[in-house]
């Protein structure tokens, strides 16, 4: 019987780092540690050999087609399908950054949302039934946030609320936020002042689109979540709202027998949840579809 297969996306630090520890732990199948600086990924795996822990490596940069159709191609020949996967590599905009708006719009989505889709779009194929994705988000990918002037705010949102939104309209709203990022005219046409939130926001709103689709797939059980895993001790968030270690807030409800509902799947999306409460949805969701797949 072909093992299970676990692949975590930019898993060399912070908390595809912490999750990584968890699945060594947990999951009854080989889990692939990936990340885009070959160096940086194996010392990674080697920290995880020293606690008795051993995954294995790929390189993946989710910002090159190349990188990610080379691991697609590896995984079918070597496995012939995916199990588990957790988009977690991201990269964050700075407000004290020197490069103009319209240049860190056109990075950040670029590598958020379209590296992860095109992640997406190169996995889902080998999904086994059963399988499991989490894109890993954030509180800011409420839509909310998507709070520039109105009218056109409330615009945005209710397109990118809409239950019939595909992912062609969200990839042309989302190209349309970069074009305006780099106008200088997105406040104006309703957008936030970080790319960051916006990327996030698609992330949302792409599950939904994608739980639609497999929903009609004819394998069995797909299952995507789009969860914010609360504020972590990372690079990314600089270290300025610490709540835990990145482990702390991928270990807990592994045990849980709660069902998902449609409902809860969407309520990112819609709903105002404390943060406290938000760090735990990343765990949940993975834990508990593994443990239930």
């Amino acid at each position: 019987m072909a093992p299970r297969i676990c692949v975590v996306t930019g898993a060399n630090k912070g908390i595809g780092y912490g999750i990584m520890k968890e699945l060594c732990q947990k999951f009854d199948g080989l889990v692939y540690l990936t990340a885009r600086n070959e160096e940086r990924g194996k010392a990674a795996v080697a920290e995880l050999n020293k606690l008795g822990y051993f995954p294995r490596f790929h390189l993946l940069d989710i910002d090159s087609e190349d990188s990610i159709n080379t691991f697609a191609e590896y995984l079918k020949k070597t496995y012939n399908g995916l199990d588990v996967l957790v988009n977690n590599a991201a990269i964050s905009d700075q407000r004290t950054a020197a490069e103009p708006f319209g240049e860190q719009a056109e990075n950040t989505i670029r590598v958020n949302y379209f590296g992860t889709l095109n992640v997406c779009r190169a996995l889902f194929p080998l999904l086994r039934p059963h399988a499991r994705v989490v894109h890993v988000s954030s509180s800011f990918g409420h839509l909310s946030y998507i709070n520039g002037d109105e009218p056109q705010a409330s615009s945005l949102r209710s397109k990118l609320g809409s239950p019939t939104l595909t992912e062609e309209e969200l990839n042309a709203i989302i190209n349309d936020f970069v074009r305006a990022a780099k106008a200088g005219t997105w406040k104006e046409e309703g957008w936030p002042e970080r790319s960051y939130f916006v990327s996030k926001v698609g992330m949302c709103a792409l599950a939904r689109i994608q739980q639609r689709a497999f929903d009609q797939d004819p394998r069995p059980d797909l299952v995507v979540n789009s969860c914010h895993p609360g504020y972590v001790d990372t690079d990314m968030s600089l270290h300025l709202r610490f709540m835990g270690e990145p482990e702390e807030h991928c270990k807990q409800l592994w045990d849980s027998k709660y069902p998902v509902s449609e409902k809860a799947r969407h309520k990112l999306l819609f709903k105002t949840i404390t943060n406290l409460i938000l760090a735990k949805v990343l765990c949940f969701f993975l834990f508990f579809f593994i443990h239930e797949s």
